[in-house]
């Protein structure tokens, strides 16, 4: 989770002053952390207490259908709480009526809020099944168009593939059988590249960044490179790009330092929350 984290503080003073070079400096007094954040953080936040949830039922077990469920439901309560928390964090207008709304419904979305907000779904998965079922989960309950479901689900299988060991090519291929054409490069794409807050248009050159990046920071720089929205183009490759390669410890420390306490005690309790917990698949 702290790849995505990195990336939207990174990237978040050249959304609206692109930056097409890789060559800045990571961190800066115009940094800070915005919705990708803040909504990866709730994310996080609603894993955890549907676990614990599960730990202290009296129900011997749950279905598959009941935790999804449950997951769903604790979704909308963290997204909303954090979101009413953080009110002033960048979050589009329609997921902004939907953090204020009572009764919040999914309203046919596909920005790609869906894939910034995805990665502790592909860290916590343990087999390609729970990729996407817990995917649907977490997505479904704003962006439940097919094509904000695509984008999130196509982040999270990146990230679980990663952190189970496969090589580019071989996650490439997984993603260009199931979700999108990646036969295009950064350089290629650059100059004509323009601001879009789709899933269609920012999943896929956020996954190629990654492909040809060589290190995680390089991927960071290469996401910011590209232009457009920056700070999730950014937050996406980062959260790929923390399970293949692992964060600098050196990068890993400034970033929590833009996180308040409240923020950095649901990221700590995620980091003790994920020891241990491995690939089946």
């Amino acid at each position: 989770m702290i790849g995505a984290i990195i990336g939207d503080i990174v990237g978040s003073r050249f959304e609206f002053n692109n930056n097409r070079s890789k060559k800045f400096e990571l961190f800066s007094d115009e940094c800070r952390i915005t919705d990708d954040s803040i909504l990866t953080l709730a994310i996080a936040k609603a894993i955890m207490e549907s676990e614990k949830i599960l730990k202290l039922s009296l129900a011997s077990h749950f279905s598959n259908e009941e935790y999804s469920k449950i997951l769903s439901k604790m979704s909308i309560k963290y997204l909303q709480e954090l979101g009413n928390k953080y009110p002033h964090s960048g979050y589009g207008g329609m997921f902004k009526r939907w953090l204020y709304h009572k009764d919040p419904l999914p309203y046919n979305s596909y920005g790609n809020g869906a894939a910034m907000r995805i990665s502790p779904v592909g860290y916590f998965a343990r087999t390609i099944d729970d990729v996407y079922t817990l995917s649907k989960c977490v997505t479904g309950v704003s962006h439940n168009h097919e094509e904000g479901l695509k984008g999130a689900e196509a982040i999270a299988l990146s990230i679980f593939l990663s952190r189970c060991g496969l090589h580019k090519h071989e996650i490439k291929q997984k993603i260009e059988d199931k979700y999108y054409n990646l036969d295009f490069t950064i350089d290629e794409i650059r100059d004509d590249y323009k601001f879009s807050a789709t899933c269609q248009k920012s999943v896929p050159q956020a996954i190629v960044a990654f492909l040809e990046s060589v290190s995680f920071e390089d991927a960071i720089r290469t996401a910011i490179s590209l232009g457009g929205d920056s700070d999730t183009i950014a937050a996406i490759t980062g959260s790929i790009a923390q399970a293949f390669y692992g964060v600098p410890k050196n990068i890993e420390q400034q970033a929590l330092t833009f996180l308040d306490k409240e923020l950095r005690e649901i990221y700590d309790h995620w980091i003790l929350f994920m020891a241990n917990k491995k690939c089946l698949d």
